[in-house]
């Protein structure tokens, strides 16, 4: 019998993870390609034999999704299985026209066919859109579990964007293991801030590998998610965010809708920079959607390590990179926090911008004056260290969770913005995780 052919339309995470759980060891389909997208750099390379199984011996290509159209027609076809994040519903379908008009169905795998079980209590934290928040989340809720006397294990949506062989499998502890994956700026951004804290952070490409390890030295798993993706480990509390400075985007964005349906509880985040009209919306859009799930506002404060070195000052400001660019913000809290600090002037970096840079304000036009942290790449880091130094900046002040200042070198000083989880309401989420603390399932 022809084995059906299939592409999976990706962008390097949830597209692995689909093949991994439905198509893997399918003798019934044959995975013609990956494409890619969202992220540079990540085609033109293979998913490699060493993952993709038996049926797949010399790997499987991943090719640009710009060349979709011409892939369906040379290769034949019949289903396009879409598999990555955070594009509107009208985005979504416009590439499922593309597939339907090159002769293929279009399908899209939910939950119940890829999220993995686990062997231990499972808390996710999901959103509606990238940049909500869902990273300073985990780390308030892994706190929260530490105090309770719980092992917790932070498992983090996987970005493998280097050898996808050695990403299998990934364990972080400290910042020497970050060194010896070669992660990237983005994974540095997620993985650091929990390590700072003590907390040990799991991810890589097989994900029910990944579960096996994290189970066996935790009592409770942390899906830490990425994007507005909904998490590939079956949740037992499933925490979901919504913006309030993004009100209206509730059900603008896939997956984001879904997962917001899911919920068992949505934060209301950045309550304290929203007006409160726009809290209001956001929670009644909420409520509209998922009745069942309860709703719960939540603060975002933002400081600066060093508030006098921005104060009365040129700035420029770095915000977190994909928070800026298909998170669809024209700034962030690095932006708002130098404003709020007394800044003399925030510097646009765009007419500043080294040639790789101005390509990403080219491909992303909502883009204000701030500088996204793109470093994926070598060159994307090169290009980010050559804007600063061009825009001539008498302090820098940076919101990406990581730590520039070891990766840039010398330079204009560097103040950190930093922005954790506060209650915004009692009860709030701490009354939701003591009370799921007392009656988690035991399952061993």
């Amino acid at each position: 019998m022809e084995r059906a052919r299939v592409v999976i339309v990706g962008a390097a995470g949830r597209d692995f993870h689909n093949f991994n759980c439905v198509y893997r060891e399918d003798a019934a389909s044959e995975v013609v390609a990956f494409t890619a997208a969202q992220i540079p750099g990540i085609a033109a390379r293979r998913y490699p034999a060493a993952l993709a199984g038996p049926l797949y011996p010399e790997g499987i290509p991943i090719v640009d999704e710009a060349g979709l159209d011409a892939l369906l027609q040379r290769e034949r076809i019949g289903l396009a299985n879409f598999a990555y994040s955070d594009l509107s519903h009208a985005e979504v379908m416009h590439l499922a026209s593309r597939a339907l008009a090159g002769g293929a169905d279009f399908l899209l795998l939910g939950p119940a066919r890829t999220m993995l079980p686990a062997g231990v209590p499972v808390i996710a934290v999901s959103a509606v859109r990238t940049g909500c928040g869902k990273s300073q989340t985990a780390r308030w809720i892994a706190g929260r579990l530490r105090a309770h006397g719980l092992r917790v294990a932070v498992i983090r949506h996987p970005m493998p964007y280097g050898d996808l062989a050695a990403a299998a499998v990934q364990r972080f502890a400290t910042r020497a293991d970050l060194e010896a994956a070669s992660c990237t700026l983005e994974e540095r951004e997620e993985f650091e801030p929990h390590l700072a804290l003590g907390q040990v952070v799991y991810s890589g490409v097989d994900m029910a590998r990944v579960i096996a390890l994290a189970e066996r030295e935790s009592d409770l798993i942390l899906w830490d998610g990425g994007n507005n993706d909904f998490p590939f480990v079956r949740p037992d509390l499933h925490i979901v965010l919504a913006d309030a400075l993004r009100p209206g985007q509730e059900a603008a964005y896939h997956p984001g809708e879904t997962v917001l349906r899911m919920a068992d509880v949505v934060l209301v985040a950045k309550s304290d920079a929203a007006p409160a009209a726009d809290v209001d919306r956001v929670l009644r859009a909420a409520r509209a959607l998922n009745p069942r799930a309860r709703a719960i506002r939540v603060a975002s404060p933002v400081t600066l390590d060093a508030p006098d070195a921005v104060r009365g000052r040129r700035v420029l400001v770095i915000e977190d990179g994909p928070t800026i660019t298909h998170g669809g913000m024209a700034t962030g809290a690095g932006y708002r926090a130098a404003v709020k600090e007394g800044a003399r002037e925030i510097i646009d970096p765009r007419p500043h911008a080294a040639p790789l840079l101005a390509r990403t304000y080219a491909k992303f036009p909502h883009i204000g004056p701030v500088l996204p942290a793109l470093g994926y790449s070598t060159e994307e880091r090169a290009a980010l260290r050559e804007t600063i130094v061009r825009c001539g900046a008498e302090a820098v002040v940076s919101a990406t969770p990581c730590d520039l200042s070891s990766l840039l070198g010398a330079g204009p000083r560097i103040v950190r913005a930093r922005y954790e989880l506060a209650e915004a309401e009692d009860p709030g989420l701490g009354a939701v995780l003591e009370a799921f603390v007392r009656s988690a399932p035991r399952r061993r």
